[in-house]
């Protein structure tokens, strides 16, 4: 019998990264499974054919367990996303990464490394890996699990393996301090039979088809946590090198009259200049930004260290605030705007609050030989397009 045999589970926000991977491996685990969101997603692609209903308020069903994702939490009763993920977690071997940065490419490595070999792994990732098909896996093996600190999820989760890749402040609506993320990490690790630190560990030295020092990190931490799940390093190596990294992480996305477009889920100040320092390996031209800042919270208390970031970068152009689950109207891109100008006098700066026009100024200004960043956890990816045209 199934681990979830004879289950009904009814996901609200089935349309994200994290409650549509969950649904499709309880799906896979044997239970019956459905769900609402208010939007379509290319996440729910893998899941129609299973019940799922899109409307502006959510929808449940009589006589369904109901797993609730933090975004609604305060509006639909049921078991929270971190409690399911816990239940999960609890049925297989498991390896949980966690940390500020990294989590879903070193996720990514660890199952794609995995797969290759034929350990026929499942795993729960918070970005699509291409190499993999999705960001969801069903197999028989180690589940691979990307955590959240954002909402402390980690603290419910018992691994065999932790991977904590680095621990920053970064979720300020959450925790108070550096030391109340740091404790968190300490309680959740020391119930943890094998952890690996990855701060700890030197950058792999092998290439990788992956760009960037804090890639070879990430790289260190997944042969690491193989390891522990029975891998031998000259097992692992070949595939790791050959991991090609997950979307909306440092992803090409054009070229046009010679100017390289990536994009960037960077939403962090230490993200943000490691993208930069990313971007310095792929040209000898200048690095142009549009960066859409990510949560009122993380602006507010971050803006300085943003501005640091960014002032590294030869033009940059600031969106507004990318608003997500928060609300606080007082809280504008424009104090980006002004830390990258007290960070670099004299720099070239345009606080554009539309992504858009942000896209095509920075066109305007574009050269051949230049690569344009876009960067932001929210939508600002969808300013790619314009960009592009705007350079053709």
């Amino acid at each position: 019998m199934r681990a979830l045999e004879g289950r009904r589970l009814w996901f609200v926000g089935i349309g994200g990264a994290g409650l549509s991977a969950y649904a499709g491996i309880a799906s896979a685990w044997g239970a019956e499974v459905g769900g609402w969101d208010r939007v379509d997603t290319p996440y729910l692609d893998t899941l129609r054919e299973h019940e799922l209903v899109i409307a502006p308020d959510p929808v449940v069903p009589e006589d369904w367990e109901v797993v609730v994702s933090t975004a609604y939490a305060d509006r639909v009763e049921g078991v929270s996303r971190a409690a399911f993920l816990a239940e999960l977690v609890s049925l297989r071997e498991t390896v949980v990464v966690a940390g500020a940065h990294g989590k879903t490419t070193t996720t990514g490595m660890i199952a794609f490394a995995l797969s290759q070999l034929g350990r026929d792994p499942a795993y729960a990732i918070g970005g699509e890996i291409p190499q993999l098909g999705g960001n969801a896996g069903t197999g028989e093996g180690w589940f691979v699990v990307e955590g959240d600190e954002s909402d402390r999820t980690i603290a419910a989760l018992r691994p065999q393996v932790a991977v904590v890749l680095n621990v920053e402040l970064d979720h300020h609506s959450e925790f108070a301090s550096l030391a109340d993320v740091q404790a968190l990490f300490d309680e959740w690790t020391s119930q943890v039979p094998r952890v690996v630190r990855a701060e700890e560990l030197e950058p792999v030295e092998f290439a990788l088809a992956l760009r960037g020092e804090h890639n070879r990190r990430n790289a260190a931490a997944a042969l690491a946590a193989l390891e522990f799940c029975g891998v031998r390093p000259e097992e692992a190596r070949p595939h790791i090198a050959a991991f090609e990294g997950a979307a909306r992480r440092f992803q090409l996305r054009g070229e046009v009259g010679g100017v390289l477009v990536y994009d960037d889920y960077a939403h962090h100040p230490t993200e943000v200049a490691a993208t930069i320092s990313t971007a310095r390996e792929v040209s000898t031209g200048r690095v142009l930004v549009l960066f859409q800042p990510h949560l009122y919270s993380r602006t507010r208390h971050l803006a300085h260290e943003f501005g640091c970031a960014l002032a590294s970068a030869d033009v940059v152009a600031i969106a507004d605030v990318y608003a997500a689950r928060e609300h606080d109207g007082d809280v504008r891109g424009k104090m980006v705007v002004d830390a990258v100008a007290d960070a670099r006098g004299g720099a070239r700066i345009a606080w554009m609050p539309s992504a858009g026009q942000g896209a095509r100024w920075l066109a305007s200004v574009a050269r051949s030989g230049d690569v344009v960043l876009t960067v932001g956890a929210g939508d600002v990816d969808g300013a790619v397009p314009v960009l592009l045209e705007a350079l053709a």
